[in-house]
C-alpha cells in the first residue's frame, strides 16, 4: 500500500490518495510551528505523492487554507483535491459590524499558537455557507475546492446551542447551500467534518452524503464507531475520510505527548496504550505504523488524513503508512481484545 494511491469516490466523481495531508497541525495546535517548517511539511507531503488536502477556516483562524493555496494553486487543478469546510467565518469589528460574544471553549478546541487575528464565527445558514466558500477560495486563491465537510456540528461540540446551529444547517438552509454547489459543478461531494459520528448519522437522514471526515471515532484506542455507525455509511455509500488516527498523539510514540482525544490521557488509556505497543513490538511493527494503517481494514473506510508540523514528520508518517504489517498482528490484537473482529 502506497501514501500516493487511489480510491474514487462512490458518489462523488473524484479520486483522494490513500493517505492525505491534514493542515491543522500547521496552524499551531498545542505548539508553534515556524512558517518555514510549515511550508517544508506541505511540500514533503507533495512530494512524496500525496495529492489531497483537507484544510479548514478553524486551522490557524486562516493560516492553514492560505499554506494550502500557496502550495497548489499554481499546480494543474485536476492534479489534486482539496477539502476545506464550512460552519466558522473569520470575521473581525469594524463599524457597522459589532461580533457576537465569544461561546465557551469546547473540548476539542485548544486555540492556535499560530493563528491570525481573526474571530471566528460560527454559521451554518445558506448565507453562511456560501460567504465561507467564498471566503475559502479567496484566501486559497484555488479556482476549485473539490470537498465541503459541515465543521463540528455536534451536541459535544455546541451544548446548548447544538440545536440552533442544526436548525440552521437544516431549515435554515444550510445544506441546501451544499446540495447548489454540487448540482452546479462547483464541488464535487460535501458532508460533514467532525469527531462525533452520531451526528454524521442524524445528517444521513437529511441530506444525501458524499463523504465525511470523522476525527479520532475510529482508532485503535476508539472503535465505538464499528458496531453500527461504518455499518451504516457502508450501506449508504458515504465515504469515510478517518483523520486522527493518533488520538492526538498518544498512539504515535514517537511524540512522547500523552494527549489523547486533545487532552491528558487518563490512566486507562495509557494503559491501553502501552498493551497495544506491547503486541506490536512482538512483530516489529511500529505502534504508530499499526495506527495510521487501521482504519483502512474496513471497507467504510477511503483514506486517512495525517497531520504534521514538519517535513520530518511527514516523511515518518508516510513511512508507517507503507510499512508492511503481517496479518498476525491484527489478529492478534483481536484475539486479544484490543480491536473488534472484522
Amino acid at each position: 500500500m502506497k501514501a500516493s494511491d487511489t480510491r474514487r469516490l462512490k458518489r462523488a466523481a473524484i479520486d483522494l490518495t490513500l493517505l492525505g495531508m491534514g493542515t491543522a497541525p500547521l496552524g499551531g495546535l498545542y505548539t508553534p510551528v515556524a512558517i518555514e517548517d510549515a511550508r517544508a511539511a506541505m511540500r514533503a507531503a507533495w512530494d512524496a505523492g500525496i495529492r489531497h488536502f483537507d484544510t479548514a477556516p478553524m486551522y490557524g483562524l486562516g493560516r492553514c487554507e492560505h499554506l494550502t493555496g500557496e502550495l497548489l494553486r499554481e499546480e494543474d487543478p485536476s492534479s489534486f483535491a482539496v477539502s476545506t469546510k464550512v460552519g466558522r467565518l473569520m470575521s473581525f469589528e469594524r463599524p457597522g459590524r459589532t461580533l457576537p460574544p465569544e461561546p465557551p471553549k469546547n473540548e476539542f478546541d485548544s486555540g492556535w499558537n499560530n493563528g491570525l487575528s481573526f474571530r471566528e464565527v460560527f454559521d451554518y445558514s445558506y448565507d453562511g455557507v456560501m460567504r465561507s466558500v467564498d471566503d475559502s477560495r479567496q484566501r486559497t486563491g484555488i479556482s476549485k475546492l473539490d470537498i465541503l465537510f459541515v465543521h463540528d456540528i455536534g451536541r459535544v461540540t455546541h451544548g446548548a446551542l447544538h440545536d440552533q446551529h442544526w436548525g440552521a444547517l437544516t431549515t435554515g438552509g444550510g445544506f441546501r447551500a451544499l446540495e447548489e454547489l454540487k448540482a452546479a459543478g462547483l464541488i464535487a461531494g460535501f458532508g460533514l467534518g467532525v469527531n462525533e459520528w452520531q451526528v454524521i448519522s442524524d445528517a444521513m437522514e437529511e441530506t444525501d452524503l458524499d463523504v465525511c471526515l470523522l476525527a479520532g471515532r475510529y482508532t485503535l484506542l476508539d472503535d465505538d464507531a464499528a458496531k453500527t455507525f461504518l455499518p451504516k455509511a457502508l450501506a449508504r455509500e458515504v465515504d469515510l475520510v478517518i483523520g486522527g488516527v493518533f488520538n492526538s498523539g498518544i498512539l504515535a510514540s514517537s511524540s512522547g505527548r500523552k494527549k489523547f482525544n486533545y487532552v491528558d490521557a487518563p490512566a486507562e488509556i495509557v494503559a491501553r496504550v502501552e498493551r497495544l505497543e506491547a503486541a506490536c513490538r512482538a512483530f516489529e511493527v511500529p505502534l504508530a505504523a499499526a495506527a495510521i494503517q487501521y482504519p483502512l481494514r474496513h471497507p467504510a473506510a477511503t483514506n486517512v488524513v495525517i497531520g504534521a508540523k514538519n517535513a520530518a514528520q511527514v516523511t515518518q508518517n508516510v513511512a508507517w503508512f507503507e510499512q508492511t504489517i503481517p496479518p498476525e498482528l491484527w489478529n492478534a490484537l483481536e484475539e486479544g481484545g484490543l480491536i473488534p473482529a472484522l
